[in-house]
């Protein structure tokens, strides 16, 4: 029975620190859970009993939580807490080296540290989508998009793809694919170094393919539990294979990496774009980028909408393809 008493001890200890975090509300109610973050007046705390729930801050009497947050106060910046210990009513006990009594309406962000170096960190998303019709004439178009990342310790890895077809009346009118990857070396917490590699291909294009190899600096202004924001230059060599035979040229080019979590953890905006300016005179500039809104059904079902716009000038003309993609996906 000792024996028995000793495990079950050991395995509560054990869970226990998973759910550490109690949040009690203005009309005495107490919940228990973990704080996931607290942004535009909501926090977001995870339960046992009903998952992810959404609170208002201003409904909040006191909390507590016995593991490390970063704490963004009015006109004050980021400041690391080791525990946050209940208090009087509309307040809580920030604990240091010292401990300091806050008002909870000063606080106005919460956030779990991410360490720079970590063992493993893996997430992307997979977004769908399929359009049919039936009238005069017989229409079926699919599109994925996918992107997904890996990091361990200083290195990250980066892929990202895309598939349409689109068939009218039994003939193939569309059908083109994009894969690229980039490795990515952290020098410091912020700098580092990337190589990337891209191929499309268009059967229906004038290039019917289009490859390029690229390095160059990017700077990671920012990556946490509400998002990231990297920004990247590069030098690429370009090469295009088109009907009338082969064309290769270098290019420098601008890339930037955005993500945000809006109103609590359901609403995500995205932004990625590339801009590239090529070593010839023909084209001025390329444009490739898109902006869009992920809406989170659950832990691993999205809903997507998103808006795409490619931009090609040169010869005084300038020459433009919007896309828009409303569909579901899976994120992870």
């Amino acid at each position: 029975m000792s024996l028995r008493i000793l495990l079950l001890s050991v395995l509560l200890g054990w869970a226990m620190p998973l759910w550490a975090d109690t949040v009690w509300l203005n009309n005495g109610d107490r919940l228990s859970g973990e704080i996931l973050l607290l942004d535009g007046g909501k926090l977001a705390l995870k339960t046992r009993y009903a998952g992810q729930v959404l609170i208002d801050w201003k409904n909040i009497d006191t909390l507590s939580s016995e593991k490390p947050l970063l704490i963004r106060r009015n006109g004050f910046d980021n400041e690391h807490s080791q525990q946050l210990e209940a208090a009087g009513k509309g307040m809580v006990r920030v604990v240091n080296a010292t401990s300091q009594t806050v008002a909870l309406a000063s606080i106005k962000r919460l956030i779990p540290p991410r360490l720079v170096l970590q063992d493993r960190v893996w997430e992307g998303n997979l977004d769908a989508k399929l359009d049919m019709k039936r009238d005069d004439n017989i229409t079926d178009e699919w599109k994925l998009k996918g992107n997904t990342r890996m990091e361990h310790g200083r290195w990250r890895h980066g892929l990202r793809g895309e598939l349409e077809r689109k068939v009218k009346n039994e003939v193939k009118t569309a059908d083109n694919w994009q894969l690229e990857y980039d490795l990515d070396r952290f020098i410091t917490d912020n700098w580092f170094w990337r190589t990337g590699a891209e191929q499309n291909e268009d059967e229906f294009s004038f290039v019917t393919r289009q490859r390029s190899l690229g390095t160059g600096p990017g700077y990671r202004f920012w990556d946490n539990e509400l998002g990231r924001f990297d920004m990247i230059g590069q030098f690429n060599r370009m090469q295009l294979q088109t009907s009338e035979g082969e064309l290769s040229f270098s290019t420098y080019s601008l890339e930037w990496d955005y993500k945000r979590l809006l109103w609590g953890t359901r609403l995500e905006f995205f932004s990625n774009a590339e801009l590239q300016v090529p070593a010839i005179e023909q084209i001025d500039y390329v444009l490739d980028s898109e902006v869009g809104l992920r809406y989170r059904l659950n832990s691993w079902a999205r809903l997507s909408l998103l808006y795409e716009l490619d931009q090609v000038r040169g010869l005084g003309r300038t020459s433009s393809k919007r896309h828009y993609l409303l569909g579901v996906g899976v994120g992870w």
